[in-house]
């Protein structure tokens, strides 16, 4: 019989845990009695958009770039990013007394592109819609002798991202649903990582923005699917196609890959700020949205979400949210 090992363990993710201690944030856990009620369930909301850069990236990308050898560490880091990791990255490079390199989407929100340089990191940018941003990285990191810190597809990212679920069970207990966004991947596969370690009958759920349904397609089909690049408001889940090891992870753990709609997110975030008075970016108010409108599913009696970021310019988050807005 054939076995085939997974990226990465229980084991990884609490080692990531360890080496984030005291450099990330252990992010709040929120409480909203009103959801409970219009849900039917008790829900946890674990809020990345209190962490470092505004978002779970900093997890992975610390990670990551704290277990390169002194050598490589000092010829610093390259990566490519919509936004987040851009950010994660360049303040990791910055923690770490090294240099950061990222290349951007010419698109990207300037909120994301202003903290990226605030930094300290060299902003390259490309056309999303043309270009080839994982080749213009692998680019640069040849020319420069530096070294390539992926968005999702590598072990250490996946690991620390499983890091917020880790500390979401840490002070739930054992939850009947774990819920979080789907981009590339990476959070989603180091949460069921984490989950399904502690709590094999949990329920891992992803969501996806209907225009990028990569891997839920995927997940049908048995093999990594290319969607043309996503169209959606939700930047951060713009991934035409799954990682290969975080597919892997995820064809073995998640249940289910669900999908919202941008006025489904909108309206997420809408309550969000008026409900709960925390602002959410479109990609952080997926699980949200998926909550609210019933695509989650029927629900157990308790629930985790993973509300992933919420890096949005003031401009942006006033038009979303407001009647109509787009």
């Amino acid at each position: 019989m054939t076995t085939t090992t997974p990226p990465i363990t229980l084991d990884d993710v609490r080692s990531a845990a360890a080496r984030l201690h005291g450099v990330a944030h252990r992010t709040p856990v929120l409480r909203s009695r009103t959801l409970d009620a219009l849900v039917g369930a008790e829900v946890h909301l674990k809020c990345e958009n209190f962490q470092r850069v505004g978002a779970f990236k900093f997890r992975g990308a610390y990670n990551t770039v704290s277990r390169l050898p002194p050598d490589r560490l000092s010829r610093g880091v390259v990566a490519y990013s919509s936004g987040n990791h851009a950010q994660a990255v360049a303040l990791a490079a910055r923690e770490l007394g090294t240099t950061a390199v990222v290349v951007m989407p010419e698109d990207a929100p300037p909120s994301k592109r202003a903290a990226t340089d605030g930094y300290g990191a060299e902003v390259v940018s490309y056309d999303r819609y043309t270009g080839d941003r994982a080749a213009l990285a692998e680019s640069l990191a040849t020319e420069r002798g530096l070294t390539l810190v992926p968005p999702y597809d590598h072990p250490d990212v996946i690991a620390g991202q499983g890091t917020a679920a880790l500390e979401l069970l840490e002070e739930t207990g054992e939850l009947g649903a774990l819920i979080a966004p789907v981009g590339g991947g990476g959070l989603i596969a180091g949460s069921a990582t984490a989950v399904k370690g502690l709590h094999p009958a949990t329920r891992v759920v992803g969501v996806e923005p209907e225009a990028g349904d990569d891997t839920r397609r995927s997940l049908e089909e048995g093999r990594r699917v290319t969607v043309p690049v996503p169209r959606t408001i939700a930047d951060g889940q713009a991934v035409p196609t799954p990682g290969e090891l975080t597919f892997a992870v995820n064809r073995r753990l998640l249940d289910r890959v669900v999908l919202v709609d941008d006025e489904a997110i909108k309206e997420a975030m809408r309550f969000a700020f008026t409900r709960l008075k925390i602002v959410l970016e479109p990609s952080g108010a997926t699980p949200l949205a998926a909550l609210l409108t019933g695509r989650a599913g029927p629900l157990p009696p308790r629930v985790g979400l993973i509300l992933s970021g919420g890096n949005v310019d003031a401009e942006r988050f006033a038009r979303l949210c407001a009647p109509g807005g787009g």
